[in-house]
């Protein structure tokens, strides 16, 4: 008995130190890091703006790679079939894992199975804009006024399956308003017909919002998220405002993800490195540029992150009618 608690105890401690090898002695040739859009983007600018740094970090090349198409898919894809060895990941946003499940009939990853989540790196909330025009001044008037109008208001979104559209239309369904969806290609096109008057509400970003919000040519009404936007203190939380529903406090964000299988040695490595980057002052500024609160959460919160929001991005989707097949 003695002679097998001795192997035992050795095996164990043969495996830890194994463990502790492999962290230390990876990686030992150039990462590639998939970012499934376009360069110049959010997830682009941090996914090079951490590839600089972390391949200091790590005695290795970061190289970024740009697999843009088909809303993220194609480059999501490329890292779920990549090998698990920790030297292909991805750099994401929230649709290509977490909603196109849900956009798309068929995908050819499952990012259940396939991806694991390392890191969320940062997150984005998100403010409800209206023209100045519009005679409401909380989230409650404004669900009011719609019911009161019913087919006659109209709100904006950047694109078909985008959070402003699934939001829009949540917020028209559980406040009985039948509000008009009018979606555009991208952000800036959205906000110049808000700031025409064609259209009467929207959700739009905190950075691309501001100054609009501050010259008085948009009335800012809420924020989506569990907490105050720090560069808009003054305005409350969907909750706090009377709409207390997980469809308001999921946020975009923009995480890290391997291969599943990928050693766990490694992921607790480059979470490790990661979350360190993140707190940096340099970081965090640039974040703040990018209109991103910095998060940096460890592979298992990350995971909880996942699998939270996964049923709420559902419901969001169903609740719309929306797909991009």
């Amino acid at each position: 008995m003695i002679r097998r608690a001795f192997l035992a105890l050795a095996l164990g401690g043969t495996s830890l130190m194994t463990s502790h090898a492999m962290a230390d002695a990876y990686p030992v040739k150039p990462l590639r890091v998939v970012v499934p859009y376009a360069a110049g983007g959010g997830s682009d600018i941090v996914a090079r703006a951490l590839g600089e740094k972390l391949s200091k970090k790590l005695g290795q090349p970061i190289i970024v790679d740009n697999k843009a198409g088909a809303s993220g898919i194609i480059g999501t894809d490329a890292v779920a079939k990549a090998a698990p060895d920790g030297y292909t990941l991805l750099v994401t946003i929230t649709q290509s894992v977490l909603t196109n499940q849900f956009l798309y009939n068929r995908l050819p990853y499952d990012p259940r199975k396939d991806l694991t989540l390392v890191n969320v790196i940062a997150d984005a909330p998100l403010v409800l804009v209206t023209t100045p025009s519009l005679p409401v001044r909380s989230v409650k008037e404004l669900a009011d006024y719609g019911r009161a109008h019913k087919g006659k208001v109209s709100y904006a979104s950047w694109g078909v399956g985008s959070y402003p559209h699934l939001a829009g239309a949540y917020f028209s369904k559980v406040t009985h308003g039948e509000m008009v969806h009018v979606p555009y290609k991208g952000e800036a096109p959205m906000l110049q017909d808000l700031l025409g008057g064609q259209v009467q509400w929207a959700v739009a970003s905190v950075l691309s919002a501001k100054p609009y919000i501050q010259s008085g040519k948009l009335k800012a009404i809420a924020v989506t998220g569990t907490q105050r936007s720090q560069v808009l203190p003054d305005l409350p939380t969907f909750a706090e405002a009377g709409m207390d529903d997980n469809a308001f406090k999921v946020l975009g964000w923009i995480g890290l993800l391997a291969p599943v299988g990928t050693p766990a040695p490694v992921v607790a490595r480059l979470d490790e490195e990661v979350r360190a980057l993140i707190q940096t002052q340099d970081m965090q500024a640039r974040f703040s540029a990018l209109g991103l609160r910095p998060v940096g959460s460890t592979p298992a919160q990350s995971q909880a992150i996942f699998a939270r929001e996964w049923p709420v991005w559902k419901t969001l989707v169903a609740e719309s009618g929306a797909k991009l097949d």
